[in-house]
């Protein structure tokens, strides 16, 4: 009988070890981005990427798909859905394509600045987080692409200039294209990566796109011309599976957060001013842009064209808390609060 413990005390001892080595093993996180190369956006997340493996001392490691070759959000919703990838940072598209709610930030004309569209999202991303919570995935932070405006080929003066174009807009969402229609504009459903190739043909007259992706990809060379006034601001979220999430040590999870926090901080106060010099570049390389002889008509078409989203393509309590935390912000009941200070 004696003989025996001895025996026990070793293969405890190596059951022990064996869970210490497997706690010790790397995570890594396959993670897919569809971001630009050299882009802000781009840089931040590669930065994030590296703190994660500094902050884990190298037990949580990203392995990068870049700029789209994951392909599109679509796609990698699929590959998360799956188990293929473990993370991503999504476009609106993506986000859109996962919950309507997120359509409340694609509204023309729905937010006036980033500070008030910063306002709006810190005070609605418990309710955002819920509605990523029950598709399976853990909200990291927030992505920011820059404003958009409209480019066209030849100048947009007026709202019926717009009309007589043939509009840009993402495809898969045939309630936006039917919308769009509904009010007399002439939208052409294509994907993001064929825009320059529709361009280049002639498939649409005019793009919504932020100055940023203008000068990128050289869009500003077919479409010489971008009204002086902002559409909506572009949205995008990191976002990683919660069966990945449970994986990582629970030791590093708010260092990774934080890492997180801070990649979204440095866009929010980095991007406006990028966005700025990139109009001035593409002015200089010809680029024209055209004041609206009524702005006001344009903001009287996009509060009918904001009311007719309402329960229809944004989820009715989304939009209204939307527009409730907007106006409070304009009647100066709000502050904006940075990332850092969440």
């Amino acid at each position: 009988m004696n003989a025996r413990y001895p025996a026990l005390r070793l293969m405890t001892l190596i059951v022990l070890h064996a869970s210490a080595v497997q706690a010790a093993e790397e995570v890594e996180i396959k993670f897919a981005h569809p971001v630009p190369s050299g882009t802000l956006w781009d840089k931040a997340l590669e930065e994030m990427g590296a703190e994660w493996l500094q902050s884990s001392q190298g037990q949580v490691r990203i392995k990068i798909y870049p700029r789209g070759v994951a392909g599109p959000d679509d796609t990698v919703i699929r590959k998360l859905q799956l188990g293929q990838l473990h993370a991503a940072s999504l476009s609106y598209v993506g986000l859109t394509r996962l919950d309507d709610a997120f359509e409340v930030f694609t509204i023309p004309l729905f937010f006036d600045s980033y500070e008030e569209f910063f306002y709006v999202i810190d005070k609605m991303e418990p309710v955002l987080k819920q509605r990523l919570d029950a598709k399976g995935l853990v909200l990291l932070s927030w992505g920011l692409g820059g404003w958009t405006y409209l480019f066209s080929r030849s100048p947009i003066e007026e709202l019926e200039d717009l009309k007589k174009m043939d509009l840009f807009t993402a495809a898969g969402d045939a309630k936006m294209v039917q919308i769009y229609k509904r009010n007399g504009y002439s939208p052409v459903a294509l994907d993001t990566t064929d825009i320059p190739s529709g361009l280049q043909t002639g498939m649409f007259d005019a793009l919504p796109t932020t100055p940023l992706l203008a000068l990128a990809f050289q869009f500003y060379r077919s479409t010489k011309n971008m009204n002086d006034f902002g559409l909506a601001p572009v949205i995008g979220a990191t976002v990683i599976t919660k069966s990945a999430w449970k994986r990582i040590p629970e030791q590093h999870r708010a260092a990774i957060l934080e890492s997180a926090k801070r990649a979204e901080t440095r866009l929010r106060e980095e991007i406006p001013g990028q966005e700025k010099a990139a109009v001035e570049q593409m002015k200089r390389r010809g680029l024209k842009v055209t004041s609206s002889r009524d702005l006001e008509n344009w903001r009287r078409e996009a509060d009918r064209f904001c009311e007719s989203l309402r329960g229809t393509v944004v989820p009715t309590e989304i939009f209204d808390q939307a527009l409730a935390e907007r106006n409070a912000y304009r009647r100066g009941l709000g502050t904006v609060k940075m990332v850092a200070d969440r």
